[in-house]
């Protein structure tokens, strides 16, 4: 029997919606809040702007803000991206939110929770054992691999642990791609 893989699967980990924050509400003490449609504020004091992404509790509906820029002088943003600010462009609402700058300034992490789902191809594994898939993500998304190649492929996670050969630590959360090899079941 061959070691080498005779089918290469491609995964692709994809975003469904933005994450809910993981933040302290200061009305009501809910600890989840969105951004909905994805919002911004713009606020010009003479020369210089603040710029912020409006959040919205889950629980009360109570709309608080993010700083993303303060006090920055208007001629240090490209153009194209003030204007971005101004329509509330939904990449730009995006890559702000999963920018880990502002999620350490904000003091929020981020939940997935039913915020992604794992695209694979249909493919019979049948025969052609070992496979290879590799894994890509289009949003970082931290996931645990054998959490994931449990779900991709219906195996159980002892069953991962047993038939998965990966490079990386099966157990610890990732946000990057990687490859793994499923070998055949006993």
């Amino acid at each position: 029997m061959s070691s080498h893989p005779h089918i290469v699967l491609p995964w692709v980990v994809r975003r469904t919606r933005l994450p809910l924050l993981s933040l302290r509400c200061v009305d009501c003490g809910s600890q989840s809040a969105t951004t909905g449609e994805g919002r911004f504020r713009v606020n010009a004091n003479g020369k210089l702007l603040d710029v912020w992404l409006l959040v919205r509790c889950v629980s009360c509906d109570r709309t608080s803000k993010l700083t993303v820029h303060e006090r920055a002088p208007v001629r240090s943003f490209d153009p194209a991206e003030l204007h971005g600010y101004r329509v509330n462009d939904p990449e730009l609402v995006a890559s702000t939110l999963l920018d880990p700058l502002l999620a350490r300034r904000g003091r929020f992490t981020l939940d997935w929770t039913g915020a992604w789902r794992l695209d694979t191809p249909s493919a019979r594994l049948d025969d052609a054992w070992p496979v290879r898939v590799e894994v890509v993500f289009d949003d970082p998304v931290p996931v645990r691999p054998e959490r994931l190649i449990a779900h991709g492929l219906g195996l159980s996670r002892s069953e991962v642990v047993r038939r998965i050969k990966c490079d990386i630590p099966l157990h610890r959360s990732t946000r990057t791609g990687f490859t793994f090899t499923v070998m055949a079941g006993d």
